[in-house]
Parts: structure tokens; C-alpha cells; sequence
């Protein structure tokens, strides 16, 4: 996977993750010198020029770093249990909200993101952009329904589907395990996977915005599912 800017480079770093290479130029030393006296500890670093830099990477103003690392693995799955708190996304294809989800459910401390087929890759460019290398802070993995249905069942975990016709989450909920599920959109949630639901969340919005788009909703109710008790910033 690539990374690009100081921040997503750091968190891999820091997380131990293993880094085929990096490339830097001058830029950096002004942004982050800390990060540039790390590099070479953590891999081969080739310098460049801000303008070579420039040329190769997929940011129109690139921070002074990008660095090609290994995909974080996925076994993690294997040990879902009944006090596991998962953020499972169902064909969402944007790789903002992607990113932006991730990103949340590494804030509010989950235990992993599950995404399903039918989303987009979470290590594209554009998704691991967004979520500012949180992906090293908490675990993801990408299965298909059919591949993670039988561990939710069997730890047995409540799954609350994100839909507008649902109500927020009470306090039972937030006292143990989970598993919210996001889906796309513009189709929601599969038929399969609501039928399976323990129930419906929803953010309520009494300014009469007919819908919020999936990170933003999607992050809400990361923080309600999460938050020990009713009150803003509790």
C-alpha cells in the first residue's frame, strides 16, 4: 500500500509496520525532521528533489514523504468474540468515506472494521489518504458475508443495521458487544444482512436534511454506540 504525507507514514512506523521503501525530499526536513531522522532506521530512503517528488506522487501538494508499506493482515477475525465491537461496512464504494470510517472507528477505539465485498479497497490510495493511517491503530480485513457471518454468529454479537427508519441505540447496547453495519448510500444494507439485524440505528436529524452521506452518518453512530451515557461529549 502507498502512503503519502508525514502523518500516515508516522502511524505505520510507529505501528511496526514493514516498509519496502520510502522516497523524501527537502520538504520533509521542514514539515517533520523528526520523521526524516527516523526513516532510515525503518527502511531504505531515496532522496529526491521537491519537484521529483512532485512528479511521482498522487497528492497535488505532496508533504515531503511517500512510502510503499505492507498491507496490515487480516487474521484478526478468527478472534471475534461477544465483547467485540465492530464497524462492518456493506458496498461502500467511495474511498473518502471509506477512509473517513476507519478513521472513526479508530477514534472511538473499536476493535476492527470488516469490509464486505462489493466495497472499495481500503488500501487504495485515496482511502488510506482519508484515514490518515488509522488503519495501523485499528485492525481491518476484507471478507465476503459469507466468510464472517458464521464468526458473528458464533460470538454471538447483536448487529444493528445503520437505516433511517431506526432509533438511536439505548444504554443495553453500548454495555457490551456489536457489530454496526454501514452500507452504501444509494442501496443500503443487503436484504440478507438486515434480516440477520438485531435492529435499525439512526442519527436523528431535526433539521429535516433528508439523508447525511455514509462517513458522516457511519461516524455519528460510532460515537452513540460507543459513549457511556446519554449527553454530549459523556
Amino acid at each position: 500500500m502507498l502512503l503519502e504525507g508525514p502523518r500516515g507514514v508516522r502511524e505505520a512506523l510507529e505501528a511496526g509496520a514493514v516498509a519496502r521503501f520510502a522516497l523524501t525530499s527537502p520538504r520533509l526536513e521542514a514539515v517533520d525532521p523528526q520523521l526524516a531522522g527516523a526513516l532510515a532506521g525503518w527502511c531504505e530512503v531515496v532522496h529526491l528533489s521537491d519537484a521529483e517528488l512532485g512528479a511521482v506522487s498522487a497528492t497535488e501538494a505532496p508533504q515531503g514523504v511517500l512510502a510503499v508499506v505492507a498491507e496490515p493482515g487480516g487474521g484478526w477475525v478468527a478472534d471475534i468474540g461477544p465483547d467485540t465491537r465492530l464497524l462492518v461496512l456493506d458496498a461502500v464504494q467511495d474511498p473518502g468515506n471509506v477512509g473517513t470510517l476507519i478513521r472513526s472507528a479508530a477514534a472511538f477505539a473499536l476493535d476492527g472494521v470488516v469490509l464486505l465485498d462489493g466495497c472499495v479497497d481500503p488500501w487504495n490510495p485515496k482511502a488510506v489518504r482519508a484515514s490518515a493511517g488509522a488503519a495501523f491503530r485499528c485492525p481491518v480485513a476484507v471478507r465476503s458475508w459469507s466468510a464472517i457471518a458464521p464468526l458473528l454468529e458464533a460470538a454471538g454479537l447483536p448487529l444493528w443495521v445503520a437505516d433511517a427508519a431506526g432509533g438511536g441505540p439505548g444504554d443495553a447496547v453500548r454495555s457490551g458487544g456489536w457489530g454496526l453495519i454501514v452500507g452504501s448510500e444509494g442501496r443500503g444494507v443487503r436484504s440478507e444482512i438486515r434480516e440477520r439485524a438485531s435492529g435499525l440505528a439512526a442519527v436523528p436529524m431535526p433539521g429535516g436534511t433528508e439523508s447525511l452521506n455514509a462517513a458522516v452518518a457511519g461516524s455519528i453512530l460510532v460515537y452513540e454506540f460507543t459513549r457511556a451515557e446519554k449527553g454530549l461529549g459523556a
